[in-house]
């Protein structure tokens, strides 16, 4: 039986981690990637505007890993959604589509107590590498 390649992703155009864990770990062809905040890659700080603005520059941040990786949002498969208050739900969604545009992965969205650095949302996902064929059932 052959061993499964387990590799770091690390990206600098997207935000280091702030503990001890990586932005995202390949292991054969899926892709885990760690929660992403809204957070500048250069000041390592929230960025400015709230709810929007951290939604935007979370899955911007996600995206420069998914590159890193050789892949898009085309495909991410899962994503969770962590909200200091469920009640941005839409507004993250709004942003969301932007991101996902057709073809959406599956999704769970959980209000939490903290976030940390004091966000409002964190966005973690899990993607395939490689071409696929879309289909429906």
């Amino acid at each position: 039986m052959s061993s499964l390649i387990r590799k770091v992703i690390c990206n600098r155009k997207a935000p280091g981690a702030v503990d001890l864990y990586s932005q995202a770990v390949l292991v054969d062809r899926t892709i885990y990637i760690s929660g992403q905040l809204g957070m500048d890659p250069l000041s390592g700080q929230l960025v400015p505007g709230g709810m929007a603005e951290e939604a935007k520059e979370a899955l911007t941040n996600m995206g420069e890993i998914l590159k890193a990786a050789g892949c898009g949002f085309t495909n991410v498969v899962k994503t969770i959604v962590l909200l200091a208050d469920i009640n941005d739900f839409s507004t993250v969604s709004e942003i969301y589509k932007q991101y996902f545009e057709s073809n959406f992965p599956e999704r769970d969205a959980y209000q939490i107590p903290a976030l940390p650095k004091g966000g409002c949302a964190e966005i973690e996902a899990v993607a395939v590498q490689g071409p696929f064929t879309i289909t429906s059932l």
